[in-house]
């Protein structure tokens, strides 16, 4: 069977795969512990649940628009408006199977082969992969602790600026002043930007501030992801949307057309519920329980240096004092003592590790961690 040139050269998300892999190993009898990826130990809200429950009881579960229904997306344009200050109207709207496929559309709908994008790093696995399935120009740029004048001028020109904030994996939360830095870096360089804000909901402390908040986000060509697999505890559930201006959002439906059409009505009652439930607070504070012990956990440990982070379900650990290789160290950490992590290579940053801190009960989170403790102890003592 013949496989196309582009798709030979295209590899799996790594995140993913390693998760595939500690899903495979499970089937087959074994007991592990997954940090790989963050899979919440919580329910998707009540409401969520019943509203789906009605929905199956209708005699008839109909195809929508392809952004989806109007209802959904009138709902939608409120939630961002309240919630994020971004004006928009449904038109402004489509509704997609998770943010992967918004991603994937909005950077089709935005670039031509060859335009150049740009990827903060460490990175989210599917920016870059999306990017190179698109034959698109990935130009790497170190996030810093602040995104300073400097910083920002010293960006090279692009046709695409992808941010992530909330950030996945560091936790950083972009302050309302370095996103106007980038927003008048945008105007100057004629950059449009896909911010994804995935993470929106699960802040332990300051403030999220959309980018697309501004009074010229439509000129200025910026295209927002939201998603509540990690927000509302929905990661199967398969529920995302974007905001972006008109002529995008219409580009993005001819695309999602011959693909999926609209995303699954059940999904689409599933996505209403979910915004419209309200803040997920007992949830975001069994996670900062969970942060804090790990961080507590981790912290006497020499060769360890891990951030409190600002938000988000992963900790990310510098474990470079090993000297190890960091797949190696996931690979033997996997194979030993059956604990997977996800080793900083996949994200972009060698030297480090990711751990996803919210499945599974404490005790089971404390016995990963002290594996983890335990198997780099040993490394350290034979270095």
């Amino acid at each position: 069977m013949r496989i196309s040139q582009r798709m030979g050269a295209a590899r799996p998300l790594a995140t993913t795969a390693m998760h595939g892999r500690v899903e495979a190993l499970k089937s087959q009898g074994e007991e592990l512990i997954d940090f790989s990826i963050a899979i919440s130990h919580f329910p998707a809200p009540a409401v969520v649940r019943e509203r789906v429950a009605q929905a199956l009881l209708m005699p008839a579960l109909p195809y929508t628009a392809v952004g989806g229904a109007l209802a959904l997306r009138q709902t939608l344009a409120a939630k961002v408006g309240a919630d994020n200050r971004i004006d928009a109207s449904a038109d402004e709207i489509i509704v997609t199977n998770g943010a992967k496929q918004a991603l994937y559309e909005a950077l089709y709908a935005l670039t031509d082969p060859g335009d150049t994008v740009i990827v903060l790093r460490p990175y989210w696995p599917a920016y870059l992969a999306t990017a190179e399935l698109l034959k698109l120009k990935v130009v790497l740029v170190d996030l810093p602790a602040r995104l300073d004048a400097a910083f920002v001028a010293g960006l090279p020109d692009a046709r695409i600026l992808i941010v992530n904030n909330p950030h996945n994996p560091t936790g950083q939360v972009l302050q309302r002043a370095e996103l106007a830095r980038l927003c008048a870096w945008m105007g100057a360089r004629g950059c449009q930007a896909i911010v994804d804000e995935s993470y929106e909901k699960l802040l332990f402390q300051g403030e999220h501030v959309s980018m697309a908040a501004c009074a010229d986000w439509r000129a200025l060509g910026i295209v927002t992801l939201f998603s509540a697999s990690q927000s509302y505890a929905m990661m199967g559930w398969r529920c995302g949307f974007a905001v972006a201006p008109a002529t995008v959002v219409q580009a993005m439906e001819t695309l999602q057309g011959p693909i999926t059409a609209a995303a699954s009505a059940l999904s689409q009652v599933a996505t209403e519920a979910a915004f419209a439930s309200g803040e997920p607070r007992a949830m975001l504070e069994d996670y900062r329980r969970r942060r804090d012990l790990v961080l507590d956990w981790f912290g006497p440990v020499p060769w360890m240096r891990m951030a409190r982070p600002d938000s988000g379900p992963y900790l990310w650990g510098d474990v470079s004092a090993l000297g190890v290789d960091t797949v190696a160290f996931a690979e033997q950490l996997l194979n030993e003592w059956r604990v997977a992590v996800m080793p900083g290579e996949a994200l972009g940053v060698p030297g480090h590790i990711r751990i996803g801190y919210i499945s599974d009960d404490l005790a089971t989170l404390e016995r990963g961690v002290r594996a983890i403790i335990a198997f780099g102890n040993a490394l350290a003592r034979r270095a």
